[in-house]
C-alpha cells in the first residue's frame, strides 16, 4: 500500500500475515477508507510469495460492526471513494485471489462484517462471536456477492432465513448453521487461526493450494457438471507434471520435508487466470 494505514494493522508471523481491523473506538465499523486499506494489502500480500497464509481479526471486542453509521442518513450514498473501493475490491474477488485467508471473528460481525469473510476461505469463530445480515433492517439489501455466495455457502433455506429476517446468530448458531467451520474459547482465537495458517503455510505446495482454491471457487460459477470435470481434468494434468508433485511424493516416500519449488505468483494452471469485472 502507497497510503499510511489509518484503519489497520499488519504484521507477520513467520509465512503468514496477520491483517487487523483498527478502528477499535468505532468498534472497527467499516468506512470507505477501510476498503480501499484492507482491499489493497489484501492484493499486495497475495503477490508477495513469501506469503503463505492470511488471518483477518478486528482489534478490541468486535470483528466489524458494519457500515459505520456516523453520516446519518446518507451513509449508503455513493462516492468517489466508493468507487475507489470497488476496483481495488474487484482485484481480490475470491476466485482471483491465490493465497488461503482465514477469518478469526473474535467479536460482533454485522452487515459488511458478515458478508466479507463470505469471500475467504476459512472462518473461525470466538464464543464471543455474534453474526447478522441485517440489511433488511436497515431499509437496504444485501451486498458484496453474498445474494451469490451464501447460498452456495450455506444452502438456500438457510440464506433466505438470514437474509430476510436480519437476525444475529450466536458463535454456536452460525456453527450450526455452517457459516463457520469451528468455535473456540475467546482467548484461544488467534492461537488456533495461527495454528491452521501455519499448517497450511509450512506442510502444502504453494501452487497446490493456490490452484485448489482458485478451481474451488471457479467451480461455484460453473453449472454444468461436465464442463468442471473437464476444468478438474485439465487441472490435474497439468500439475501433475509440475516439479512439486514429483517432490511431494518424493518426500514423502524419504520420510523428509518437501522442498517446494513452485511459486504461487508466477506459476499457475492454464484456464485459471484471473477473471476481470465485466465492466473493467
Amino acid at each position: 500500500m502507497e497510503l499510511p494505514l489509518e484503519c489497520l494493522r499488519v504484521e507477520r508471523a513467520g509465512k503468514v500475515a496477520i491483517v487487523t481491523l483498527a478502528r477499535e473506538a468505532r468498534l472497527n465499523a467499516w468506512t470507505t477508507r477501510m476498503g480501499v486499506e484492507l482491499f489493497g494489502t489484501l492484493r499486495a500480500l497475495d503477490d508477495e510469495d513469501g506469503v503463505r497464509a492470511i488471518v483477518v481479526t478486528g482489534a478490541g471486542r468486535a470483528f466489524c460492526a458494519g457500515a459505520d453509521l456516523e453520516t446519518g442518513g446518507s451513509t449508503f450514498s455513493r462516492e468517489r471513494a466508493w468507487e475507489e473501493s470497488g476496483r481495488l475490491e474487484a482485484r481480490v474477488r475470491p476466485w482471483n485471489v491465490r493465497t488461503p485467508i482465514l477469518a478469526a471473528i473474535n467479536g460482533a460481525a454485522v452487515g459488511i462484517g458478515a458478508t466479507l469473510p463470505l469471500h475467504w476461505d476459512l472462518r473461525i469463530a470466538s464464543e464471543r462471536a455474534r453474526i447478522g445480515f441485517v440489511f433488511v433492517r436497515r431499509g437496504i439489501v444485501p451486498e458484496a456477492h453474498s445474494t451469490w455466495l451464501l447460498p452456495r455457502l450455506i444452502g438456500a433455506a438457510k440464506a433466505f432465513d438470514l437474509l430476510l429476517t436480519g437476525r444475529m446468530l450466536d458463535a454456536n448458531e452460525a456453527l450450526a448453521y455452517g457459516l463457520v467451520s469451528r468455535v473456540v474459547p475467546h482467548d484461544r482465537l488467534m492461537d488456533e487461526a495461527l495454528t491452521i495458517a501455519t499448517e497450511l503455510a509450512e506442510q502444502t505446495s504453494p501452487v497446490a493450494v493456490a490452484t485448489t482454491r482458485r478451481l474451488l471457487w471457479r467451480q461455484l460459477m460453473q453449472p454444468d457438471p461436465r464442463a468442471a470435470r473437464r476444468l478438474e481434468d485439465e487441472v490435474f494434468r497439468w500439475i501433475g507434471a509440475q516439479p512439486d508433485a514429483a517432490e511431494g511424493v518424493t518426500a514423502f516416500l524419504e520420510k523428509r520435508p518437501p522442498g517446494w519449488r513452485g511459486r504461487k505468483a508466477r506459476d499457475f494452471a492454464p484456464g485459471l487466470d484471473e477473471v476481470p469485472d465485466v465492466d473493467e
